[in-house]
């Protein structure tokens, strides 16, 4: 039974980490700015990222090609592997990453790090925006060469949900859809085919997460938000359908390709609720047409 690779704490506030990066180890900046639809985040961080920072590109880097496994798959290891590496990360030493704000692409790179077996990576809470309202220096340009980092993937450390396992919890237990309300109760869908939500599943919209500058609640109210849908504490019980760990878990997250997801396992595991993830999400969902759909704000 592989452990989980998160630690307590998977947050650090602006004082934190620039208190880490003036100290003698300090940790490896992953720069994950991305936005759906472009334009590509490397032009953000050439305009002005953290000093030593390297860009890590979602699309490329924290995914596998879109395809029948869904728009944003879970990259091979050796893939993985060797991005990270390039990106300077090694096991033993902290990774931080961010992104714009609300954590929603730099919380996919923490759960593939934690899924992968590093234990220590972290997000910056509130991201470059909280970083510069600060008054923290940042640099513009190209990044400079990183020496290579020695990070190892070990995949299992986190709990991974397929579609039988999201619709197992979805009866049985609790699977959030991380999506915006309009496009769980089917009322819009702008990228996949098929609008809906999986029968079963309830609506907790990730931006209930974070405060509107984009730091994440306090975590006695997540909690509580979490509560209110029906997310247990922890009770030794394993969650049926979920593979590659033997997490105790009775909740599982999907979005629409398993990036906002990740934010909400990562809120949910700020709030000591460990979460299982449909990395394929919607869009692995409906590429099979025998899977069924509801719509309507009710579960169905």
């Amino acid at each position: 039974m592989a452990p989980h690779a998160v630690q307590d704490k998977p947050l650090l506030d602006v004082p934190t980490l620039a208190q880490r990066l003036d100290g003698p180890r300090p940790p490896v900046l992953l720069d994950v700015r991305w936005r759906l639809g472009g334009p590509p985040g490397a032009g953000t961080y050439r305009a002005g990222h953290l000093p030593g920072a390297v860009f890590v590109d979602l699309d490329r880097d924290l995914s596998a090609a879109p395809g029948p496994g869904g728009r944003h798959p879970l990259p091979a290891a050796d893939t993985f592997q060797a991005a990270m590496r390039r990106a300077g990360v090694s096991d033993g030493r902290e990774v931080v990453l961010y992104d714009e704000a609300d954590a929603t692409a730099a919380a996919r790179g923490w759960w593939l790090l934690s899924y992968y077996g590093h234990n220590a990576a972290r997000v910056l809470d509130g991201g470059y925006r909280a970083w510069v309202a600060t008054g923290q220096p940042v640099v513009a340009g190209d990044q400079a060469a990183s020496a290579p980092g020695d990070f190892t993937a070990r995949p299992g450390h986190m709990p991974l949900l397929d579609a039988d396992g999201a619709a197992h919890l979805a009866r049985h237990g609790i699977l959030l859809d991380a999506r915006a309300p309009e496009r769980y109760r089917g009322e819009v869908e702008p990228l996949d085919p098929v609008a809906g939500h999986i029968p079963g599943a309830l609506s907790a919209p990730t931006l209930h997460n974070v405060h509107p500058d984009g730091r994440f609640l306090p975590e006695a109210d997540l909690r509580a938000r979490f509560a209110s849908l029906g997310v247990p504490a922890t009770d030794g019980t394993s969650a049926a359908g979920a593979r590659d760990c033997g997490a105790d878990v009775q909740v599982g997250s999907y979005c629409g390709s398993g990036v906002t997801a990740a934010h909400e396992v990562l809120a949910l595991t700020i709030a000591g609720m460990p979460a299982a993830l449909y990395v394929g999400s919607w869009s692995h969902w409906v590429s099979d047409p025998a899977r069924p759909v509801a719509t309507g704000p009710a579960p169905g």
